[in-house]
């Protein structure tokens, strides 16, 4: 296995100013659990406005390390920032306030089944602005309709197919306005259909909305569908971080390795992601 990727040092100057190319930069990053050393020293940097995949075995590290940026945990050692801000030394009355920069599109929706579409997708605002009741039927509908998900208002999650229940689960994160949406493994356990209709919705999410996106995938067919860079995590350290092209061409033996026993090729015979043209073809379509 070749070196892990060591991300460019950045001065303190640098770090404290956001930065219009990367939302979040993390440097040294390690987090311990007992015994269990976690994230070995995590460099990273999160573009701006595009499709972030981290990849990686399960147990490599990917849902820790992306709760660090929503500061859900705190690093034992190194920093992250987000938009020049470390976010490590903000306190309780800041973070509340950071953390509304983000939305989080669990791996199985997590939507309250007591609830009905609607009220899953009114609740954060309820419970986080003074919107009138007007309001979050104006901004719930327009979540609603953008994911074509118009005439489901009145059902419940049970109802639902797996695509059409993450579609709810996007919505209920976009109503909020975030800046940053993470996506946690949101192609497990739908079957072909329904992960491309994921991976066009996070597309076209990224597009119409204008936000930065991380999304935690071992699915690589997927992965070179949505992705505008890809970071490859293993053994708590950042092993590749780059372009699609610079993943599919790497160097680093395990990374090949890990997208080679997927069933997509690194180099490229992936009919929908064969380069960037075609990727983009497919976004737009």
């Amino acid at each position: 296995m070749s070196s892990p990727y060591q991300a460019p040092p950045l001065s303190d100057a640098e770090l404290v100013q956001r930065d219009e190319r990367w939302a979040i930069r993390v440097r040294g990053l390690q987090k311990t659990f007992g015994d269990n050393h976690v994230l070995r020293g995590i460099d990273l940097d999160i573009e701006r406005g595009q499709v972030n995949v981290i990849i990686g075995a399960s147990g490599a590290g990917k849902s820790v390390l992306v709760k660090h940026f929503m500061l859900l945990l705190r690093g034992d050692k190194g920093g992250v920032w987000v938009d020049g801000t470390n976010i490590f030394t903000l306190d309780a009355k800041e973070l509340s306030e950071f953390r509304r920069k983000f939305g989080m599109v669990f791996q199985f929706a997590a939507l309250f089944d007591s609830l009905s579409v609607f009220d899953n997708c009114a609740f954060p605002l309820r419970e986080h602005t003074k919107k009138s009741k007007s309001e979050i039927e104006e901004i719930v509908s327009d979540r609603l309709a953008a994911l074509g998900l118009d005439g489901t208002q009145k059902k419940f999650p049970g109802e639902l197919s797996g695509g059409m229940r993450k579609r709810v689960g996007l919505a209920r994160a976009l109503v909020l306005q975030p800046e940053i949406l993470i996506y946690d493994e949101p192609t497990t356990g739908l079957d072909p259909l329904a992960t491309e209709n994921v991976d066009d919705m996070i597309i076209t999410t990224a597009e119409r909305y204008h936000v930065t996106s991380v999304v935690i995938s071992h699915d690589m067919a997927s992965v070179f569908r949505i992705a505008d860079r890809i970071a490859m995590i293993n053994d708590g350290v950042i092993l590749e971080s780059g372009t699609v092209d610079e993943i599919r061409h790497t160097s680093n033996e395990y990374v090949h390795r890990f997208i080679s026993t997927s069933g997509v090729s690194a180099a490229g015979r992936n009919p929908s992601a064969d380069d960037e043209t075609t990727r983009r073809e497919v976004r737009y379509s």
